[in-house]
């Protein structure tokens, strides 16, 4: 969420970043001003009412110390009661229109954020690794999936519908060992603290990171026999996972952390849901695009200044995973109409898939400045200052599971239909150096 204060003193900025984004200026913002103003009456007015309020409290206890009349003063402290409860309650439903309107404005990215309307507009900053070739024809991780018997999309959407897959012996052991591997290479290795939160949050959760109230849509909730009222965030709803950055952002949420302890980098393991409900059509072989999905998340909490060169660190974390398996991608920098809701940056990372032909995402590392943080009033006192401040928070994939698994698929593919095991991986495998067809 941005600033109210940075709003209002820079209404023709904030239009222009979200022409950037392809927004409308007028949708997100309405009658901004002309809303701002009338709250900021009412509270005035509100505020001289209480201070005639008190000043006749006064000399109604002046009067009747002195033996004097104080009726007159009494009915204009009632007269003056009721239209102070009137105006508080308009105060109030002004200011929680004012939230709403904040909370529907996306963030503003950064001014190297390039111009952009679609991913097509998207940036290649950097490429790794060189492209495999084969002396056959490259197969898509569905056939090979299906030849070798580790990957099962029938029998999947017999049991839950689509977007689901079974994956089975061989195929199941290299999920688990990526999990594993990604986990020690992030605590281990780059100084993470692993965390195991919970699948489930609240809406107040989801709302500290961004994803509500804009994209329920996209989100599985739990029917627990309360209804979902947009603006109202209640401690007893749920919802499952998009991603561990809810859970695991929302962990600090409406606390002042210890300075001392910034930054805090903290990594996890979880499974995601998303109901994918704009996805209609759009990746509809293989799991690419799934209802359930494992990912390995990385989330930072830094001082504002360090938050730029944490961004830098954290992508290459999660790059140094596609170079340890030896997996070609490419980073790129979103332009602003492909940058989240919540993000003032993104780089997003996509590995080479050689049976489709393409690059796609496997990762995406953003930086949302104090924007979720102000969302979720995650703050920390700076040394020498009496004021909090609100922290910048970063998260980006480390990475998902299930898209590097079938990277692996299309990259180490063998003339003989079998997959070879990267290296990185083999102490993971319980010995198993490739996979091959059953029987």
């Amino acid at each position: 969420m941005l600033d109210l204060n940075f709003v209002r003193n820079n209404v023709p900025h904030v239009e222009e970043k979200l022409r950037a984004r392809g927004a409308d200026p007028v949708e997100l913002l309405g009658d901004f001003r002309s809303l701002d103003t009338r709250r900021r009456e009412a509270i005035t007015q509100a505020e001289q009412l209480k201070a005639r309020r008190n000043e006749l409290s006064q000399q109604v206890g002046t009067l009747k110390r002195s033996g004097q009349d104080a009726t007159a003063v009494m009915d204009e402290t009632r007269v003056l009661k009721e239209r102070l409860e009137s105006l508080d309650s308009a105060a109030a439903a002004l200011d929680e229109e004012m939230q709403q309107s904040l909370a529907r404005i996306p963030n503003l990215t950064r001014d190297e954020v390039p111009a952009g309307k679609s991913e097509a507009d998207n940036v290649v900053v950097k490429t790794w690794g060189e492209i495999p070739t084969f002396d056959f024809a490259a197969k898509p991780h569905w056939e090979i999936g299906e030849v070798l018997g580790i990957l099962d999309l029938e029998r999947a959407t017999k049991v839950s519908g689509a977007r689901f897959s079974f994956l089975k012996g061989a195929g199941a052991r290299l999920e688990r060992a990526l999990i594993q591997f990604m986990l020690d290479q992030h605590s281990e290795l780059h100084g993470y603290t692993e965390v195991l939160p919970p699948f489930l949050v609240n809406s107040k959760s989801l709302f500290g990171t961004g994803q509500l109230p804009k994209f329920g849509e996209d989100l599985f909730r739990c029917e627990d026999g309360q209804s979902f009222t947009p603006g109202e965030y209640r401690d007893n709803d749920h919802w499952l996972i998009p991603t561990a950055e809810v859970p695991v952002t929302n962990l600090y949420r409406d606390e002042i952390l210890d300075e001392a302890k910034l930054p805090i980098w903290l990594t996890a393991y979880t499974p995601c849901f998303r109901a994918e409900a704009g996805a209609a059509g759009r990746d509809t072989r293989g799991i690419i695009r799934q209802h359930q999905f494992q990912k390995v998340e990385l989330v930072k909490f830094v001082r504002p200044e360090e938050s730029d060169g944490e961004l830098e660190k954290l992508t290459r974390d999660a790059e140094s995973i596609l170079e340890a398996l030896e997996l070609p991608y490419r980073r790129v920098l979103l332009c602003a109409g492909d940058t989240g809701f919540a993000s003032a940056k993104t780089y997003d990372l996509e590995v080479w898939l050689p049976g489709q032909g393409v690059y796609r995402e496997i990762s995406s590392c953003s930086n949302y400045d104090a924007f979720q943080a102000r969302r979720a009033n995650i703050r920390f006192k700076p040394g020498g200052k009496g004021k909090t401040e609100f922290v910048h928070t970063l998260n980006g994939s480390g990475l998902a599971v299930g898209r590097t698994w079938l990277a692996i698929l299309e990259n180490y593919q063998q003339a003989d239909g079998s997959v070879r095991i990267p290296e990185a991986l083999l102490p993971y495998m319980g010995g198993l150096k490739q996979i091959v067809a059953e029987g």
